[in-house]
């Protein structure tokens, strides 16, 4: 447990960062409530109780302020390409872990290339994209490969139910979207593509209850930066359930709506992981309720295990990288059901 130990939330009055701040406290923790919007984090603050240091990515010096004497920074603030640099280069500077939920493959791909070496050197450890989208897959692949020191490809089909994006979402979509100059992006061959066309819609023979469903391919997310950093698999590529991406792509699909105490959303979700080599297959599958909440138990876990000496390597590091797969897996139990089919159920 987080024995009151501070930890700064940056954008901790964001949709994520709500989440993260109450799994922070039911785990023990001190959350620091940090970000530039002074009377949202004055709101959240009193609200929970919380310390506030108002803090914004383009002025180092109140970065430095908000980060004195925590043990630790999670970025939950979009769009990650403006505050994933500057932030982390705070918690250098602090000499503190960084870690942060970013689903943005260009500032997921530059914290790789901009820090990697750096922040082995100084023996820091940086955790990029530790959520829904590129933790848990990246775990999930990992944990699929198992003693395999190598494989063919690697899939991951997302099955939701819907997908009512934040607005922190959509901005941060919009930036991945203006960086990209309209094109998108695929990692074939153990290199990045850039594609103009559009992305074939496929079938996805998903396990039971869910069974066979129209998916887009070559979806690419998070995990599709993640895995190839530490994994040699040239192939990796992504699925979408074809309903979810009309909802993102829907201009009007409202925010995600609470339906229990937690702040949960009704939104439902599969994650499918099928790994090849050769002639074998191996398949792992995570299942849940809510993107956004369920972020915060996966960063929250990684930072204990960062604050507690549980890691692998140093530097700029992937979930499956930096942890060990099949523990942190089990122990998201509470939160996520998951499954090493046919029938092998981690628990």
């Amino acid at each position: 447990m987080g024995s009151g130990q501070l930890v700064a939330v940056f954008g901790a009055y964001g949709h994520t960062g709500r989440f993260v701040v109450a799994e922070l406290v039911a785990r023990g923790f001190v959350p620091v409530a940090s970000g530039r919007d002074a009377r949202a984090l004055r709101e959240l603050a009193d609200e929970r109780g919380l310390e506030a240091r108002i803090a914004s990515a383009g002025d180092p010096a109140s970065l430095d302020r908000a980060l004195a004497g925590v043990a630790a920074v999670v970025n939950c603030a979009g769009p990650f390409a403006s505050t994933a640099g500057p932030v982390i280069e705070a918690a250098l500077r602090a000499g503190i872990p960084y870690l942060d939920v970013a689903a943005e493959l260009e500032a997921n791909l530059d914290t790789f290339a901009h820090y990697r070496e750096r922040a082995r050197g100084l023996g820091a450890v940086v955790v990029p994209a530790m959520a829904f989208f590129g933790g848990l897959g990246d775990l999930l692949v990992t944990a699929a490969m198992g003693e395999w020191t190598a494989a063919d490809e690697a899939h991951i089909a997302y099955a939701l139910s819907s997908w009512h994006p934040t607005a922190g979402t959509r901005l941060s979509g919009a930036v991945s979207r203006e960086r990209r100059g309209g094109h998108r992006l695929r990692y074939l061959g153990g290199q990045w593509e850039r594609r103009a066309d559009a992305a074939p819609t496929l079938e996805w023979a998903f396990p039971d209850p869910i069974g066979t469903r129209q998916v887009v391919g070559e979806f690419t997310m998070a995990d599709v930066v993640t895995v190839p950093q530490h994994l040699s698999i040239p192939d990796v590529t992504a699925y979408m359930s074809v309903e979810a991406v009309r909802d993102i792509a829907a201009p009007h699909t409202p925010a995600p709506a609470a339906v229990d105490a937690s702040g949960r959303s009704d939104q439902t979700f599969l994650v499918d992981v099928v790994v090849r080599s050769g002639g074998a297959e191996r398949r792992v599958t995570a299942s849940g309720q809510d993107i956004y909440a369920v972020t915060a138990p996966l960063v929250v876990e990684a930072l204990d295990r960062v604050l507690t000496g549980r890691t692998k390597v140093v530097g700029v590091a992937s979930a499956g990288e930096v942890f060990d797969a099949a523990d942190f897996l089990r122990a998201l139990v509470p939160h996520i059901a998951v499954d090493l089919l046919p029938g092998k159920r981690i628990s």
